[in-house]
């Protein structure tokens, strides 16, 4: 279950999130950082074939620029909940797949019809098995999870999907933005761990 696990130094280096990185350090980007780590191999695997299932959906459905947006900032809130929850450390790409999963959640919800009923019962039922999950498991981050999920929720609304409203030049900034700013934040974060070791 450990297998290739990191240990825990290198993640809170790497840009764990939570109230010890941000009120010790003062690491605010680490709210950024922190989807992207993992805390082992069956950690990310669940996380990225989640990714894989409901990706194709929000795609086809938003676009790209809308996706990616969604993703990133649902992440960042989701996280930034569970910072005023108080979560000590956390990571993982789970609170911005749930963003997505909000973002689905809406689509249907929104669109309505066979089409749109059908996704919102059967992506219901993940975020259903979510928290389900989330209760019985200990050391799940649920305020994440439900944190980024109303904020995939909320930035759909926002940002509309293709049959209310075709992406425009601010979804492509967007979407650019986010991945820029993940990249510096990525790559500022190595910068931090590779200095504090020297």
């Amino acid at each position: 279950m450990m297998f290739l696990s990191p240990d825990s130094q290198a993640l809170f280096l790497l840009g764990a999130t939570g109230t010890l990185p941000i009120d010790r350090l003062h690491h605010w980007w680490t709210l950024l950082s922190a989807s992207y780590l993992h805390g082992s191999m069956l950690h990310i695997l669940f996380n990225m074939v989640a990714l894989r299932q409901i990706s194709h959906l929000i795609i086809a459905e938003y676009g790209t620029y809308r996706m990616v947006a969604i993703y990133t900032l649902s992440g960042v809130v989701g996280f930034l909940i569970s910072y005023v929850a108080r979560v000590p450390v956390t990571i993982g790409a789970s609170a911005a797949v749930c963003g997505l999963i909000g973002a689905a959640l809406y689509f249907g919800k929104s669109r309505g019809g066979h089409y749109g009923q059908t996704i919102y019962r059967q992506v219901g039922s993940w975020a259903l098995g979510i928290f389900l999950i989330g209760i019985m498991v200990p050391g799940i981050n649920n305020w994440a999870h439900g944190g980024g999920m109303a904020a995939g929720a909320l930035l759909a609304m926002l940002f509309g999907y293709h049959e209310r409203r075709r992406e425009q030049s601010l979804h492509r900034f967007m979407g650019g933005l986010c991945l820029i700013v993940t990249a510096c934040t990525l790559i500022w974060s190595v910068i931090t761990a590779l200095l504090f070791r020297l």
